[in-house]
């Protein structure tokens, strides 16, 4: 496959992965005795579903640096720094079914989500200055632009929001889905 490929694929998952986000956000905050099953279901496969997508988002970056030859922003470093180490945390958490995985995995899906948030607006509005802008590797060039707006960043952000709410819904015990975490 060629770059071109890899982004559509790359961004048919980013789009799969913010939908994925908003079903299982409005299914963690619906009301009613009715949504329980469903809401048990998801906390049981969050751990594996959250070390999936870091895996993939990992994966999506090392192709574009590694084989497609992208060079990466210092703010594309960041959000790396953020999604890395979440690959291992994830998939010890969900080896060892630990259901407090949320609470040191939350913290790099919030802060790299809020880099990604940053850096996307960066390139929809680049007359900004941003002191993390290099002549080699500008935070505002778009190599990738699937659809007219999904971009590496904003890939990266719905790759952190999916695992954020993913993280959140894995926080309870599917057998005891209604008690308070």
């Amino acid at each position: 496959m060629d770059v071109a490929s890899f982004n559509l694929l790359f961004a048919l998952l980013a789009l799969a992965a913010a939908t994925g986000a908003l079903i299982v956000t409005v299914t963690l905050v619906a009301p009613g005795e009715a949504i329980r099953g469903l809401r048990a279901d998801i906390a049981g496969v969050a751990p594996y579903f959250a070390v999936t997508v870091a895996a993939a988002c990992m994966a999506g970056s090392l192709y574009y640096s590694e084989v497609a030859g992208f060079i990466p922003c210092k703010l594309c470093w960041f959000q790396r720094i953020c999604m890395y180490p979440l690959v291992a945390v994830l998939a010890v958490a969900a080896l060892r079914r630990e259901r407090a995985a949320w609470q040191y995995g939350l913290p790099l899906s919030l802060v790299g989500a809020g880099i990604s948030i940053y850096h996307y607006q960066l390139q929809q509005f680049p007359s900004q200055h941003s002191g993390f802008c290099t002549l080699e590797a500008p935070c505002t060039a778009k190599e990738v632009d699937q659809f007219g707006f999904v971009t590496i960043p904003f890939m990266a952000l719905a790759g952190f929001l999916l695992i954020t709410v993913l993280l959140l819904a894995g926080r309870t015990d599917p057998a005891q889905e209604g008690v308070a975490p």
